[in-house]
Order: C-alpha cells, then sequence, then structure tokens
C-alpha cells in the first residue's frame, strides 16, 4: 500500500523501521512541528522527522491536522492508509476520511483498557502484570475505534515505562506491519472494543511525579518507576527539587517517619507509611544524576535531614 506515517517521538522510530523493511511505500512522514529544546531553546526536529529527513522522505509538520493546506497536501499524495504511532494531536475527520483504508493507530495498551495519552505509564502505576498493545481503526472518539489486532506484554517487577515502553515499541511494530499487510491484502477485519472494562490514561504531569513519602513504599516504588523516565519522579531537600531513580521497597527495614532519612554505609534509606525504600539515583538540580550514597556524603545528610 501507498502510506503516509504519522508519529513523533522515539517511540514511533521502531515502526518507521519495520515499514521501510516492508513491501509498502512510504510517501511521507506527518510529525508535530520542530520544539525548543535543552539549555540552549535550540529547534529541533522530532525524532520521526528526523528519520525521514535522513532518507529523503517528505516531512509534513502541520500546527493542527485541520489546517487546509495539510488537508490539500494529503489528497494530494492520495495515501491508502496512514498508520499511527504516538502523533501528539486529535486528527479531525475531513484527515480521517481521506485515506481509503483511513489511519490506524498503535496504541500501547490492550482497548478498551488505558485509553488517552499515557497508557504504559497508568499500567505500572496502577500494578499491572500484564499489559500489551494494540493496533486499531483511528475514529474521532479517544482510542475507541475498532481493534484489528493485539499483542501481550508482562511487566516485570522492576521496569520503568521506558523500559516497557522500548519493549512495546519493538513488538508493537511488527503488529503494526502485520495489520497493515492484512488490510492491503483484504484479509483484516476489525472488531469493536468491548463496552466493559474502559479505564483512562490521561497525561502524567510533573505534579503527579511528586513522591508522597506518606504513600506506602509498595505506592511509592510504583509511582517512582511510572513516572520514569519522564517526567522524572521529585522530591525537596532542604527547600531544593531533587530527582530520584527507581527506589527498591525493603523488607524488614528499621521503622522511620515518612520522608526521614537514614544513610548507611552501602545504602540509603527513606521512610514511607511503611518500611523504607532503598535510594538508587539522585540528581541535583544543574547537576549529574550519581548515586544516593555519593549524593548524601556529598550534602552531608545528618539526622535532622528529610525528604518532604
Amino acid at each position: 500500500m501507498r502510506l503516509v506515517f504519522a508519529g513523533t517521538p522515539e517511540v514511533a522510530v521502531p515502526s518507521l523501521d519495520a515499514i521501510e523493511k516492508s513491501g509498502h511505500e512510504l510517501l511521507a512522514v506527518v510529525t508535530r512541528p520542530d520544539a525548543p529544546s535543552g539549555r540552549g531553546r535550540r529547534m529541533v526536529r522530532s525524532h520521526a522527522g528526523a528519520w525521514a529527513d535522513e532518507r529523503g522522505i517528505e516531512v509534513l509538520t502541520p500546527q493542527r491536522p485541520r489546517e487546509p493546506e495539510f488537508l490539500d497536501r494529503l489528497r494530494e499524495l492520495a495515501p491508502d492508509c496512514v498508520p499511527v504511532v504516538a502523533y501528539g494531536a486529535l486528527v479531525p475527520p475531513a484527515a480521517l476520511e481521506i485515506p481509503v483504508h483511513g489511519w490506524v493507530n498503535l496504541h500501547f495498551s490492550l482497548l478498551p483498557a488505558w485509553r488517552g495519552a499515557a497508557p504504559v505509564q497508568h499500567s505500572v502505576w496502577k500494578g499491572d502484570e500484564i499489559t500489551g498493545a494494540s493496533v486499531f481503526q483511528l475514529e474521532a472518539g479517544l482510542d475507541t475505534g475498532p481493534v484489528f489486532g493485539t499483542l501481550t506484554e508482562a511487566i516485570r517487577p522492576r521496569d520503568t515505562s521506558g523500559d516497557l515502553l522500548e519493549r512495546l515499541a519493538v513488538s508493537g511494530a511488527d503488529l503494526l506491519v502485520a495489520v497493515l499487510d492484512a488490510i492491503g491484502g483484504g484479509a483484516a477485519r476489525a472488531v469493536p472494543q468491548p463496552e466493559d472494562g474502559v479505564t483512562l490514561a490521561p497525561k502524567i504531569t510533573v505534579e503527579d511525579a511528586e513522591v508522597r513519602w506518606d504513600e506506602p513504599a509498595f505506592a511509592v516504588d510504583r509511582r517512582v518507576r511510572a513516572t520514569t523516565p519522564a517526567p522524572g519522579a521529585w522530591t525537596t531537600f532542604r527547600g531544593e527539587r531533587v530527582k530520584l531513580g527507581p527506589v527498591l521497597p525493603v523488607a524488614d527495614g528499621p521503622a522511620l517517619k515518612p520522608g526521614d532519612l537514614l544513610v548507611e554505609k552501602r545504602r540509603v534509606l527513606v521512610g514511607t507509611a511503611t518500611g523504607p525504600v532503598e535510594l538508587g539515583e539522585v540528581r541535583a538540580a544543574g547537576k549529574k544524576a550519581m548515586s544516593a550514597v555519593d549524593w548524601a556524603r556529598g550534602v552531608r545528610v545528618d539526622g535532622e535531614d528529610s525528604f518532604s
């Protein structure tokens, strides 16, 4: 089939690689506009856009996909289908109607669970043991379209959202191409999503990533892993924000009040509502990430210090 791909972040790249190796023809890539990044706020191309630039493939960057100029160009390209992976903008009906086979979206959950922008983060935060990916027909509703195919993936006990998303991006890319092959061959059949089991996965905010030390240790662990690497778990030390890497609940650890710090020879513990957790990495503002032990020695944590 003749395809126009829509996607933006790094997680979209495995699908682009898989489409490149398939028998489909990639006409163009639709992605979010260049955006400022880093300390210098330099304008940076999206991962999907950079992938296309390297191969001399046309890149379309509408501010909004309802713009007439974008719709006109999409009609000129006349794709048979538009596969989507984390594009990052709502697609209006006027755009959905252009390809003969519509837009098909690779979503990183087993729909109808975790509809929305952050399915992987919410599945880790909730403590799900199994998740997966779904390829479905995009329609006006939020991730409500009929599903062409799914795959399952176990969530490992120490998975961060980044770990899990990396695996799903690779396995999901193969699923996406298999669905495109079936659509092109006339063998695809999309099944409506069940009405039961719907859960929502709104975008994770910086406020969500603030560690609540008055939660049980298992909940602190899940919140930190769910918000790693983005937006990044954080807490406050001596009035300054510090970022935290994954923590490890400690069985039979010493009794500590929520947020209290205990520095030992080879580990740093923090109290929660239940048992303590062992800190992994700590990154103070403007500094590089370091082991919790090195950080504690550097700032000279004493018995009066705590996280808040």
